[in-house]
């Protein structure tokens, strides 16, 4: 039997309006997942799914009909819609038919794990979704542990996070700290090395030692940087050299270095220990 059809108004539509237009009451942890690529990765994690929507008339291919199955049997709830409402709901120029709602993969401090060696970013007061977006992107390729959110400016469920996260935001876990001094506290407590990028820090990130098992990676808005929260902990700080006219990175790429930097000294004191015994 075919899912109902149901037009713009339908209740279980409000919380996709609400997403795509960056709507959604404070705390809503809803977010619209679309794209086979990002619909297939969703299908492949144990996150739950609220509500699945297809256009019938815009699944053209055996992927997104594959696909199309497996959500429909994973969601909660499944509707048909058209193509005008479908169009309502979509952000991207050309679709596959189908939307997914999902919530994010949030933990609090106490539900965090971690093992003998851990990775860690920590996002201060990051401005735009966009950024926050590419730096949770960033995590899942250095195999972090989880992004920690300091002083949120944006929200983790806004359409374009998702978009600059390439769907990583399904699987990353989220913690979210007021201000620098409790996620400071927790991240002692844990055992972890702090470095904090620092634009004016003397200390060039390749020499600043970040072997150890336990690292948290710290960055800030462009605009800003980190919170002077930080200036009262038990941080490291090291500046990415910048010999050209531009005085700073990208916020993206300058957690790529660090965190790639991290898992290089981590590799080779690895490399040095096993060559002692």
């Amino acid at each position: 039997m075919a899912p109902q059809r149901v037009g713009l108004h339908h209740p279980s539509l409000r919380p996709f309006l609400a997403a795509a237009r960056n709507t959604a009451p404070p705390g809503e942890d809803h977010v619209v997942v679309e794209g086979i690529w990002a619909l297939e990765k969703l299908v492949s994690t144990r996150a739950q799914v609220d509500t699945f929507l297809c256009c019938p008339e815009l699944v053209r291919t055996p992927q997104a009909r594959r696909c199309a199955d497996a959500l429909r049997a994973r969601a909660t709830t499944a509707y048909e819609i058209g193509p005008k409402v479908f169009a309502r709901l979509c952000g991207r120029d050309r679709s596959d038919g189908l939307l997914a709602l999902t919530r994010l993969a949030r933990r609090t401090a106490a539900e965090v794990e971690f093992g003998d060696r851990a990775l860690v970013l920590v996002a201060d007061g990051i401005e735009y979704a966009g950024n926050l977006g590419t730096l949770i992107r960033t995590a899942d390729a250095c195999s972090a542990d989880c992004v920690v959110l300091v002083r949120r400016q944006v929200r983790p469920n806004h359409p374009r996070v998702f978009v600059a996260s390439r769907g990583t935001l399904l699987s990353v876990p989220l913690v979210e700290f007021p201000d620098p001094a409790p996620a400071a506290t927790w991240l002692e407590r844990c055992g972890f090395t702090v470095v904090v990028a620092d634009p004016g820090a003397t200390r060039d990130y390749r020499a600043g030692d970040l072997s150890g098992p336990r690292t948290a990676v710290v960055v800030g808005s462009e605009g800003r940087g980190v919170s002077s929260g930080w200036d009262a902990r038990r941080v490291r700080r090291v500046s990415i050299p910048m010999l050209g006219a531009a005085d700073s990175l990208n916020v993206s790429v300058s957690a790529a270095l660090l965190l790639y930097e991290a898992l290089s000294c981590r590799s080779r004191r690895t490399a040095g220990a096993a060559a002692r015994r």
